[in-house]
């Protein structure tokens, strides 16, 4: 796949084994490093004092080349060491420094300040003064630079081992860590600049969501496209008192571009819905037959939203996943097998979706994301279990499917805190697999795209204004197609 990936600290450490064994020395890429790091501070700030605080390993050493290029670009620098290098490049790198190197006892109050202490590699709690440090740092930001990643998180999950740095910005090399896209080390890193130093590349299976990875697969309509070609999106209706949700998910499923898209209701549910559908046609049903005939002529199916947790959705669930479209269950879909899950599990296939917030992902597999070192993990053991894509909501949204692949949303709003907001996704997604885009990559670009729309609107936003916020993100999508 393209994309951008995300590796863990083992994987970058072998692409750095495979660099260095290919000819390019250690103390090379620590220059490269150092000098990109450099520059991405001189871009985003005016010169001024700075303070490089440089622990003992190869962090470290990236410290002492930043402090070598700041200083030859005419920036007042001084450099801070908790302790003498411990790796022969850090050693080198500091003698290539060459001017005075001051003990690390406090933060310093004053100037920018480069945190080169520890990167992604930490495996445990700071203590003595790094902790002081590192606490000091984590009251002011945005004076903060963070090399690799902010001291005190673990690179692998994010979390932080103890007392950890705040930064305004990071710069890593290579690529992202997992520590970079995960809560709270995602919050903690402030801005992240990922340069490239030129390792070796290898396949990934971890990728930061955004439209490299899935742009090229968009549904597109060309001169010879009518509605039926555009795909058709099934959504089901709650009760006469639960509509909404699912009209939410049928507007957006239209919104994204699914040509033909028909809400199925109870028949008390018929008026209440009746009174808001204009482009979305409406059907009625009174059993899970009726779904099931309905479904045959559907390539996606949405249900979930408001449908209640009763024997009904758990029967209409069962009967849908009989037919041949592709499933996107949400809500009260998953909730309703939450005592039984493994019956739900031996119905579904990888063209199905779930879309569960943690409350729902508990219901369905109890203890896994406790269980799990971070939440990555958790949602990949999930759709392997569930045979199905799983994606989990949360601030950092992880898209697992069973194979395995996964991708992480950089782009998660805070105005998507609002009732109603993961209809539209689901709507989103169904969408896009309705038109025929795989799963997998629908759920990423439903996800990424749902983010983008938030955006677009920021304060005030309500999941109705969402559908009609689509269009903007989808036409920048299609102009840089």
């Amino acid at each position: 796949m393209n994309g951008r990936p995300i590796l863990t600290v083992a994987e970058t450490r072998a692409a750095e084994a495979r660099t260095i064994a290919a000819g390019t020395p250690g103390l090379e890429l620590m220059r490269r490093a150092g000098a990109a790091a450099a520059e991405a501070i001189i871009a985003r700030y005016r010169p001024q004092p700075v303070h490089v605080l440089c622990g003992p390993g190869n962090n470290g050493g990236d410290g002492y080349v930043i402090a070598l290029r700041l200083a030859g670009r005419g920036w007042p620098v001084t450099v801070l060491a908790l302790s003498e290098p411990t790796t022969e490049d850090a050693r080198a790198s500091r003698a290539e420094w060459g001017g005075p190197v001051a003990t690390l006892e406090k933060a310093p109050d004053t100037g920018l300040l480069i945190d080169a202490l520890f990167g992604a590699g930490l495996t445990r709690p700071l203590t003595g003064v790094a902790a002081q440090v590192a606490q000091a740092l984590a009251a002011e930001p945005d004076r903060v630079v963070a090399i690799d990643l902010p001291s005190g998180l673990e690179g692998d999950t994010g979390r932080a081992l103890g007392a950890a740095v705040c930064a305004g910005l990071t710069i890593t090399f290579h690529s992202r860590k997992p520590a970079h896209v995960l809560e709270p080390g995602r919050r903690l890193c402030g801005e992240v600049v990922v340069a490239d130093i030129g390792l070796d590349q290898a396949p990934a299976a971890l990728w930061e969501n955004e439209p490299d990875l899935w742009a090229d697969r968009l549904p597109w309509p060309d001169a010879g496209s009518h509605k039926h070609a555009r795909g058709r999106l099934m959504v089901v209706s709650g009760d006469a008192w639960n509509t909404g949700a699912a009209r939410l998910a049928a507007r957006a499923g239209l919104r994204i571009g699914a040509g033909l898209v028909t809400l199925y209701a109870p028949p008390d549910a018929l008026a209440a819905n009746a009174a808001h559908l204009e482009a979305v046609m409406l059907r009625p049903f009174e059993s899970d037959l009726d779904l099931e005939r309905a479904a045959d002529q559907a390539d996606a199916v949405v249900i979930g939203p408001a449908a209640g947790v009763g024997d009904d959705t758990r029967v209409n669930v069962l009967a849908l996943a009989r037919t041949g479209a592709a499933l996107v269950l949400d809500a009260d879909g998953i909730t309703v097998f939450r005592e039984a899950p493994e019956t739900l599990f031996s119905v579904l296939d990888r063209d199905d979706v779930l879309t569960p917030h943690p409350g729902e992902f508990e219901r369905l597999f109890p203890g896994l994301i406790a269980g799990a070192p971070e939440r990555i993990a958790a949602a990949r053991r999930a759709a392997a279990r569930a045979g199905s894509v799983v994606l989990l909501k949360g601030a950092d949204t992880v898209v697992a499917a069973p194979d395995g692949r996964a991708a992480v949303n950089l782009n998660g709003s805070p105005w998507l805190a609002t009732a109603g907001s993961g209809d539209v996704l689901a709507g989103f997604i169904a969408g896009l697999m309705a038109q025929g885009m795989e799963s997998f990559e629908a759920a990423c670009a439903g996800a990424w795209i749902h983010a983008e729309a938030a955006q677009e609107h920021g304060p005030g936003l309500i999941s109705e204004d969402l559908p009609g916020l689509a269009p903007v993100v989808l036409r920048r999508l299609y102009e840089e197609r």
